[in-house]
């Protein structure tokens, strides 16, 4: 009998979605897995969430409930209504990638969830229940280096003699308009580069976006920076491939996966402080983070290691450092708390009781020490090979 549902409700393929196919593809080689709702690249084919009741109302031969493995707001719901209302023998479980408080909705959620997998120690510091800190991963056999990166670049089309890329939906969150000033400053300077603008705008950014092609057009670089649209994911790894720079410059982010492909690609990246960025980074060797508003500052220093790219390496070459090393304090921490084992009890009740209070509270204190524990020795930490890491 299926042990592991996995959801993914979410009719566009998001880095959500980019995360949830990477595990699974690695889940099926350990468990009986079904993929529910909507289809995601080199995995197994979907099944209704009608058909993934059916299923959960037998116990798997091995386990005495199976798990709901859920990622968003509409997953979550759709899991504690099996759970809870048709009283099917499941236990939920929830990846959470957030650096912030989450809002009303998704705390009261998240708090019904028996195990929470955070992704970062500061990810962990903002849900309840963490059971595991497990940063995402790269699947090493759909990402990496091209044999030559000048004739992969050639053969999508683009012209040119080399490209730059900013991956991901096309809205002012994601900082898109930052890339296209950064390429504005820099082209001129380059010759023979391209810059891709790689994603979709929803329809209240449609505005948005006609801003940046008309800037675009008004700069005499029309056909410089070019807005392709969305790659179907598929399609992805052989662009990553191909680029020779991948530049990130979100306002915000949760962990951010792009970097990470392009370094499993051998290409670095240029980055925000955002999301987990600083740590991809490895203090220069693999990529770079430059300050939130870099792009807009007259000749932005930042942008000159754009030219080779001089100075940072790809990660098939140097490992990456991973995250921030575990203090005593942090070591400590995390060994009192339950088990991975345990996540068949739910919650530990303090984040359900006590709603807002007593939980603010701990994320605070939480994040004080968290403050504290990554000012020390950064340098100390022995880090594990970059690329990924699934665990089972």
């Amino acid at each position: 009998m299926t042990e592991l549902f996995v959801t993914n409700f979410n009719k566009n393929f998001t880095g959500v979605s980019a995360t949830a196919a990477n595990v699974l593809r690695q889940q099926v080689r350990l468990h009986d897995v079904r993929l529910v709702g909507r289809a995601l690249p080199h995995c197994p084919d979907p099944i209704s969430l009608k058909m993934a009741r059916t299923l959960s109302r037998s116990r798997p031969d091995s386990y005495p409930f199976a798990i709901w493995h859920v990622r968003r707001n509409t997953e979550m719901r759709a899991a504690i209504w099996t759970r809870d209302v048709l009283r099917l023998p499941i236990r939920v479980v929830f990846t959470s990638a957030a650096q912030r408080r989450h809002s009303a909705l998704p705390r009261w959620l998240i708090s019904r969830m028996d195990a929470v997998v955070a992704t970062t120690e500061e990810a962990a510091a903002y849900v309840p229940h963490v059971r595991a800190v497990v940063p995402h991963g790269v699947d090493t056999a759909s990402f990496c280096p091209a044999e030559n990166r000048a004739n992969a670049w050639e053969a999508l089309g683009y012209g040119g003699t080399l490209g730059i890329a900013s991956i991901g939906r096309i809205r002012p969150e994601k900082g898109t308009d930052l890339f296209v000033e950064a390429m504005l400053q820099l082209l001129p300077q380059l010759p023979g580069a391209k810059a891709l603008v790689l994603g979709r705008a929803a329809p209240e950014h449609q505005v948005f976006l006609k801003g940046l092609r008309d800037r675009v057009s008004a700069a005499g670089l029309g056909d410089r920076i070019l807005f392709p649209g969305e790659i179907p994911a598929a399609e992805l790894p052989r662009l990553m491939r191909a680029l020779s720079l991948v530049m990130q410059l979100p306002r915000y982010e949760g962990y951010g996966m792009v970097p990470l492909e392009g370094m499993a690609s051998a290409v670095p990246f240029v980055g925000s402080e955002a999301g987990y960025y600083r740590a991809f980074a490895t203090q220069g060797n693999t990529g770079l983070t430059v300050p939130q508003e870099a792009p807009r500052r007259p000749q932005p220093p930042h942008w000159r290691c754009c030219k080779i790219p001089r100075g940072i390496r790809p990660c098939a070459i140097r490992p990456a450092t991973w995250p921030s090393p575990v203090s005593a304090q942090r070591a400590k921490r995390r060994a009192s708390k339950p088990s991975i084992k345990s996540f068949g009890a739910k919650g530990n009740g303090a984040y359900n009781a006590s709603p807002h209070r007593s939980a603010t509270s701990k994320r605070s204190v939480a994040s004080k020490q968290k403050a504290a524990a990554r000012k020390e020795g950064l340098a100390s930490a022995k880090p594990p090979s970059f690329c990924c890491v699934y665990r089972a």
